[in-house]
């Protein structure tokens, strides 16, 4: 079979993470890239054609297939731009900035059936995340109860995208127009969808929103509790002030618990990923049983990658972050900060 010829529309730091991985596929090939710090120098180089602006990346190439990895105000625009060229999408979270930007890129896609949209809600095909969800769904622990999440970054560090200083024009994240929220749009995202994945459905919200600490005019931390269809209440923080980054999401069953902690990335800087599952007492000593899985290696780039691919080939529809999966994520996010009236109404924000 031929390679699929793959294009990558924002060549920074998680644009090239995909590249890396999409290199280790033996079925893509990354012919092009493009970003803004190529404006100037465009051509090839190393066999790869470079653009300064994704818009000339998709019209210039014929790709099968284009992974999105820019910034929340250009992320819609790029993944309907991908569609009408006819190449499959990869888009990273979130979506867009908002509730608009997701709706319109379905009406997009429902225009191109038989093209392939994903969203990168990585988390998913983490080893600890799967091992959960697989004992969850084979229904020995019960049902759930209740599920506290954590999901915090050490500050609101510019540094992270090579930037000194929070105000430099080239810091995004802290700008609602272009980002369309903070801490929990940005990253607490993925612990939403986690529990969107885990619990189902929210019908009940209450939330406190606020920035207060970096007077940005998006979120440092978000506060959240929500009770699901079924009736599983959640508890959910998500922190620009966290100081040390933290994840951890809590699961308390009918017939026992599971806990994930951690979660390995790029920095390390989560600590060691952990699965504990802890087991209802036993009638033998009287004691609950438990164990505890540590995870060296993340596979989950990897498999995120492959699962695109296969649908593609396979001609098969995507289960995991389609974009189903993104605008219900996405409308959650939303229905948190419009939970907060206050913080609806200073934003004018509607879902």
């Amino acid at each position: 079979m031929d390679s699929l010829k793959v294009g990558i529309a924002g060549h920074g730091m998680v644009g090239k993470r995909r590249h890396s991985f999409i290199d280790l596929h033996p079925r893509l090939r990354v012919v092009a890239v493009s970003d803004q710090k190529y404006r100037g120098e465009a051509g090839e180089k190393n066999g790869i054609r470079r653009y300064g602006d994704f818009r000339e990346l998709i019209a210039g190439e014929r790709l099968d297939a284009v992974f999105v990895c820019l910034p929340n105000q250009e992320a819609a625009e790029a993944t309907m731009l991908g569609l009408e060229h006819g190449m499959h999408v990869f888009c990273e979270k979130p979506p867009g900035r908002n509730m608009d930007d997701i709706r319109a890129v379905r009406e997009v896609e429902a225009r191109h059936p038989s093209l392939k949209l994903k969203y990168g809600f990585n988390h998913r095909y983490h080893d600890s995340v799967q091992e959960a969800l697989a004992l969850v769904q084979a229904g020995g622990l019960g049902d759930i109860i209740n599920m506290r999440g954590v999901y915090g970054k050490a500050v609101l560090a510019p540094k992270i995208d090579g930037i000194d200083d929070l105000n430099d024009p080239a810091y995004w994240r802290t700008r609602r127009i272009e980002a369309g929220g903070g801490i929990l749009l940005d990253q607490g995202i993925h612990m939403v969808d986690l529990m969107r994945c885990f619990g189902g459905e929210f019908t009940d919200i209450k939330s406190f929103i606020d920035n207060s600490f970096w007077k940005q005019d998006v979120e440092d931390n978000a506060y959240a509790l929500m009770r699901s269809e079924k009736g599983a209440v959640a508890m959910l923080h998500s922190s620009a002030t966290q100081w040390r980054h933290m994840f951890s999401l809590e699961l308390g069953l009918t017939r026992g618990s599971l806990i994930l902690s951690g979660i390995l990335s790029s920095t390390k800087s989560y600590g060691q990923e952990t699965l504990t599952v802890t087991h209802e007492v036993q009638a033998a000593n009287g004691n609950p049983s438990q164990t505890t899985t540590s995870y060296v290696q993340d596979n989950s780039w990897a498999n995120e990658i492959e699962d695109f691919a296969a649908h593609i080939d396979e001609d098969s529809a995507v289960e995991i972050g389609n974009s189903m999966d993104a605008l219900k994520t996405m409308e959650l996010v939303y229905r948190i900060y419009c939970a907060d009236e206050d913080w609806k109404t200073r934003y004018g924000l509607e879902v």
